[in-house]
């Protein structure tokens, strides 16, 4: 779940504390601090942290390079080979040293901020990556990576062609002009809905879909009173496979204030891998364009 930087509950409930701080900063000798290079002068051995990083690293053909990942890091398939140093929210120093980095590449808002801390004051060399959900966001994603690994050029390439593909799968929605109202739904905690807000990885998604996100008035991922559920009016719900505890379809529309609304009455649910539906990487035109087709079938100009 690297989506949900506003989330202290989930935190508290699924994210693993950081053991042993203090001795990771005992165990630091003084070095010149590695913060605020652009480019590591030995990019022999990099630890990925962001699942949307080591994608990137990959779709370069520079994965020669990584010699860790973070648990957030499963595609491609051949990354799962690499050593894990932890989910990328709740990082140790320990863990993220014990490979012995040349360079660490993370995206932002890995952490805790404290352990984030504690590696850029080490010698190791921090290269920290931008993270917005928008078309242009990927593309300075590519570019970051690219030039933190010395290939600007080839980074430059596969910007373009990124590009090309995020332009065409936005045009596939261009011409509709009932556009479809979305509740994503990150959980459902006690009856209560876990929901997107703006400025969020699921805000961005739908909205390059084609989309409008149902929920207005606040940042973030928020629990949402039954009262504001029914105001939203959502057309369809959008939620996460493969990723934090499972919600049945039977739990979802059983809920009264999901009941209560239009994709409530029509069952409308939409299910997508959460790596590839907000990791805002790679592979995200082409989830672009399966969420456009689910949400508007026919009506989609390819």
């Amino acid at each position: 779940m690297r989506f949900f930087p506003n989330l202290p509950a989930v935190r508290r409930s699924m994210l693993a504390p950081i053991v042993g701080l203090s001795l990771a900063l005992a165990a630091l000798q003084p070095a010149a601090a590695a913060e605020g290079v652009s480019v590591f002068s030995d990019p022999s051995k990099i630890a990925a942290i962001g699942g949307s990083i080591t994608e990137i690293v990959y779709a370069l053909g520079e994965e020669k390079h990584l010699v860790a990942r973070d648990s957030t890091s499963n595609y491609p398939n051949a990354a799962l080979a690499l050593p894990d140093v932890g989910y990328m929210r709740a990082l140790s120093p320990e863990g993220v040293l014990s490979v012995n980095p040349t360079g660490i590449l993370a995206l932002h808002g890995s952490g805790p901020k404290e352990a984030v801390d504690v590696l850029k004051k080490t010698s190791i060399p921090f290269i920290e990556v931008p993270e917005h959900y928008s078309h242009e966001g990927i593309l300075e994603k590519v570019r970051i990576v690219g030039k933190a690994l010395g290939i600007d050029a080839k980074a430059e390439v596969l910007a373009k062609e990124l590009d090309a593909k995020l332009t065409s799968a936005e045009k596939l929605t261009a011409s509709i002009k009932e556009r479809k109202r979305i509740l994503f739904v990150l959980s459902i905690q006690g009856g209560k809905i876990l929901a997107a807000g703006a400025e969020t990885a699921a805000d961005g998604m739908v909205k390059l879909a084609g989309g409008v996100n149902a929920v207005e008035g606040f940042s973030g991922y928020k629990q949402m009173s039954d009262e504001a559920i029914i105001t939203a009016r959502p057309d369809v719900i959008l939620m996460m496979s493969n990723a934090g505890p499972p919600v049945s379809d039977d739990e979802l529309f059983g809920n009264p204030s999901i009941a209560s609304t239009p994709a409530g009455t029509a069952r409308k649910l939409i299910r997508i891998d959460g790596g590839y539906l907000l990791g805002f990487g790679p592979r995200t035109a082409d989830a672009i364009h399966d969420l456009a087709v689910s949400l508007y079938g026919a009506e989609v100009t390819d």
